[in-house]
């Protein structure tokens, strides 16, 4: 029997970063360490949920929590921090009523057990997962509905975004998609899932203009939270789960709780072309919530995920905050070669370690990458939070750290390159992460070299409060 690793983190720290943040503010961030580089310019935005209760009354899941996004502008060495939550109507009814109006889709139910909730489907509408800049707007994007349009300068909500009427009141809009970096082109997908389940490929141009791309039918429930992109495919890993919403509909459980992985049952990869053609590859049983990215080499398709052997969900009626590290399943970065014509895959693990949040150079976004980026645990094996940064050398299998442990949980990491330059190393620039610090209850942004990841930062910025644990986000150049 393999023995659990000591932790190297204490509960009580963990939790601090899952409280809520009630004020919005704008400030210029003062308390810094070393230097902000001054070819670093530009602005990151980062959403993740920022209020997990209302009035004490707590959420069933952080992923229910309400969408807040942050901006950290900068420009001739100097940064600026702004924070808002998305006003959706849904946020706004309940900080009327001061209490939980609604269901969330992975673990927050209304009181009143399965009689408070029973035939109620509308699952709220959180605005929390990622934020992008294109086509002048910055969207908040929920992968059940479509984005949030935001002021990118003061981060106000404006409506939510139809990319005038093309997305209908009833289609979704993916919360991760991919920025092709030699067109400006912005790919995403939505997912009508059922019996059979349709998905839309999406391409958002420069000017912001949405056009459909292809739309395919799908055999089965697909719960698809991302997809990876290369010049010729849209690749999607159809996790081998199934959708019961008997408990659902009758209030005894979130949506999120009747999805359940197929024992035994096979993962699939879903290749559609960009005349829409479906191809479907059977890999080992397997359940994938992010790709790191994919390219096409030798008509091969390369792809590096990060795997878990079973759906982590959490068990109905159990406080998130009090999980049992030892028991959560952990993800692994792994490597699929898959060949289309032979219709073989085949796999490989490139980090043993638990990790997430995978991340490449905007420019080797569906091209061949030498270096990933990923959030890890700080320890050797076993299981805790994500505390350190991996960089991972795919040509060599070289594998460095930088941790933050014992008392820093980090959000997931953004590669900035430090200039345009097309012929730059692919590791010439810095690796941005949010650290929540509990031994001083705030968040710092921590400025990596991405050439010596294990090195001192280039600069720690001491924000004046925390910011809960986040999801995604994104840079762009332009300074707001």
């Amino acid at each position: 029997m393999v023995q659990a690793a000591s932790p190297i983190f204490s509960r009580e720290d963990w939790q601090k970063g899952y409280e809520s943040l009630r004020t919005e503010q704008a400030y210029w961030i003062d308390e810094i360490e070393g230097d902000i580089p001054l070819a670093l310019e530009g602005t990151l935005f980062r959403n993740g949920p920022g209020q997990l209760d209302i009035n004490g009354e707590k959420y069933g899941h952080p992923f229910d929590g309400d969408g807040m996004v942050c901006a950290i502008a900068f420009k001739n060495g100097r940064a600026h921090f702004t924070n808002q939550f998305v006003k959706t109507p849904e946020f706004l009814a309940e900080k009327k009523a001061g209490k939980i109006l609604y269901r969330g889709v992975f673990g927050t139910q209304k009181k009143g057990g399965w009689l408070g909730n029973i035939f109620d489907l509308h699952n709220k509408n959180v605005a929390n997962t990622n934020v992008v800049y294109q086509g002048g707007k910055l969207l908040a994007l929920w992968e059940a509905a479509r984005p949030y349009a935001l002021d990118p300068k003061s981060l106000d909500t404006l409506e939510q975004e139809s990319f005038d009427g093309k997305l209908g009141a009833g289609q979704v809009f993916s919360a991760h998609p991919r920025k092709d970096n030699t067109t400006g082109d912005l790919w995403g997908f939505g997912v009508q899932p059922g019996p059979k389940s349709k998905i839309s490929i999406y391409q958002v141009a420069v000017d912001g203009n949405l056009s459909v791309e292809s739309e395919v039918k799908v055999s089965g429930f697909c719960f698809l939270h991302d997809f990876a992109y290369t010049p010729n495919y849209r690749i999607f890993m159809q996790n081998p789960v199934s959708f019961n919403p008997l408990p659902f509909l009758l209030g005894l459980s979130t949506a999120g709780e009747c999805i359940e992985l197929k024992p035994n049952s096979p993962s699939q990869f879903l290749l559609i072309d960009r005349k829409g053609n479906l191809q479907t590859l059977e890999t080992d049983p397997c359940f994938v919530f992010h790709h790191c990215n994919a390219y096409e080499e030798n008509d091969q398709i390369i792809l590096d995920s990060v795997c878990y052997p079973d759906y982590p969900k959490l068990e109905p009626n159990t406080d998130f905050r009090e999980i049992d590290f030892d028991k959560v399943i952990a993800g692994q970065l792994w490597r699929f070669t898959i060949n289309p014509q032979l219709k073989t895959v085949k796999k490989e693990m490139i980090l043993e370690r638990s990790c997430e949040f995978p991340v490449v150079h905007p420019r080797c976004v569906g091209q061949k990458h030498r270096y990933a980026y990923v959030g890890a645990i700080a320890q050797g094996s076993g299981n805790a939070p994500l505390q350190a940064i991996a960089k991972v050398d795919m040509q060599t299998g070289k594998q460095e750290f930088h941790s933050f442990a014992p008392r820093g949980f980090i959000s997931e990491p953004i590669f900035v390159p430090r200039d345009r330059n097309s012929d730059s190393a692919e590791d010439s620039g810095w690796v941005m992460v949010l650290v929540f610090d509990a031994s001083h209850n705030r968040s710092d942004l921590v400025i990596l070299d991405a050439q010596n990841i294990t090195g001192e930062p280039v600069a720690k910025l001491h924000l004046k409060h925390h910011v809960p644990y986040g999801l995604h986000g994104s840079f762009t150049r332009e300074v707001f």
